[in-house]
């Protein structure tokens, strides 16, 4: 009985560990300000891949009609009406290691246009290079966005 208990102490450490180590992909999970300053992008994990949404914008009414701003760029007239906040701009990066994720899309609101999207964490996990181009990365454009712990008021 001494040496049941024995192993069962002894293996609590071990067990605690196992579930207290985090997944490296798992770094980029949070919020994230744009390199404008004007979105904030949470991004969350689902399944095996990386999305994002807009979950703050600086300009979130309307100049005109004072309403939240809306989608209206979209190439599909169905979904111009949607909220910008709130919608999900980065879908489906893979996580393929040394804090790289690839295979994604980015949506820019603001033309609407989606661009096929890589992303880098910076060692540190504080930014986040994130490169939308066509066809080749080499004719695309990148940002950096800046992790924060709270959204802004």
């Amino acid at each position: 009985m001494r040496k049941i208990l024995l192993l069962l102490f002894c293996s609590i450490p071990i067990l605690s560990f196992a579930q207290n180590k985090k997944n490296p992909a798992d770094n980029i999970v949070g919020l994230w300000l744009s390199s404008e300053k004007n979105g904030v992008i949470e991004i969350y994990k689902r399944g095996a891949k990386f999305y994002g949404k807009l979950a703050w914008i600086k300009d979130s009414l309307d100049k005109k009609t004072k309403l939240r701003v809306k989608d209206k760029e979209n190439p599909d007239p169905k979904l111009r009406d949607r909220k910008i906040c709130g919608l999900e701009i980065l879908t489906s990066f893979y996580y393929v290691g040394e804090n790289n994720y690839k295979e994604g899309n980015i949506y820019d609101p603001e033309s609407g246009k989606t661009y096929s999207c890589k992303m880098k964490l910076a060692n540190d996990g504080k930014t986040l290079d994130l490169r939308g181009y066509l066809g080749v990365s080499l004719l695309g454009r990148t940002e950096v966005w800046t992790r924060i712990e709270k959204l802004p008021k």
